[in-house]
């Protein structure tokens, strides 16, 4: 199955895949608001984008509806916080820097409202990678240097359901939804990628060689599952 990434304006990033028996384009929205579209192989990935945009409002609002309410104050990742200003203006726009995302939205229009909302969460994804970029690779460099582990490449994506994985190539990805998880359990996440450098599949080996490095580390697998790749409420400031 070939795949693409793109990113398109209003919408962000969008997976396309070319599926064999596919007879038409077809668009879905996952539970954590991943855009995707499988097309035919026939149909070039410029007509598929094309194809999502024109559904730009129907997914803006689909993926508000799979979004908690988006609160100002509220934080974001480890570094930034929302902020929600009513302007004189006639659109929403919005700016993120390295502490903050600002959401600049017509005084008539509510923060609730679902396209403030849907400004607002791409905002906000744009910040969590900002901040994974910067700091996950550093990090999985130092705790493979401390544990030592070795790896190819390391790369930071917008995951749809799993935290992290490992290529048998020693490639890994990390969910750019890692900085809205307390650091304890980012490292259990970098250090469960890390041991699958050695061991690929879940058994009774894993576990003994990530224990090994990380005791207590089945309680930590507990916890996170507690957790879900998504925008989620978090402490406020007044």
């Amino acid at each position: 199955m070939a795949t693409k990434h793109v990113t398109l304006p209003d919408i962000g990033s969008i997976t396309l895949y070319k599926r064999r028996g596919s007879r038409s384009l077809r668009l879905s929205i996952g539970l954590n608001g991943e855009v995707r579209v499988s097309l035919p192989y026939w149909v070039s990935y410029k007509a598929a984008e094309e194809f999502a945009k024109g559904k730009a409002s129907w997914i803006l609002h689909q993926q508000v509806q799979r979004t908690p309410i988006l609160e100002h104050g509220q934080l974001i990742g480890k570094a930034h916080r929302l902020h929600f200003e009513p302007t004189a203006g006639e659109r929403t726009t919005t700016r993120v820097s390295l502490t903050e995302v600002r959401v600049h939205h017509p005084i008539t229009v509510p923060p609730d409202n679902d396209e403030v909302q849907a400004r607002a969460l791409a905002a906000s994804i744009k910040a969590l990678r900002q901040e994974a970029e910067q700091l996950l690779p550093n990090r999985l460099q130092r705790l493979a240097k401390a544990y030592g582990f070795n790896f190819k490449s390391v790369d930071v994506k917008r995951l749809k359901t799993r935290w992290g994985s490992c290529s048998s190539a020693q490639e890994i990805t990390l969910n750019l939804f890692l900085m809205q998880l307390p650091w304890h359990l980012i490292d259990y996440v970098l250090l469960h990628e890390l041991t699958h450098t050695k061991v690929m599949q879940h058994g009774k080996p894993f576990w003994n060689e990530l224990e090994r490095h990380l005791p207590g580390a089945r309680k930590l697998r507990q916890e996170i599952n507690t957790h879900q790749p998504v925008l989620q409420p978090h402490a406020h400031v007044t």
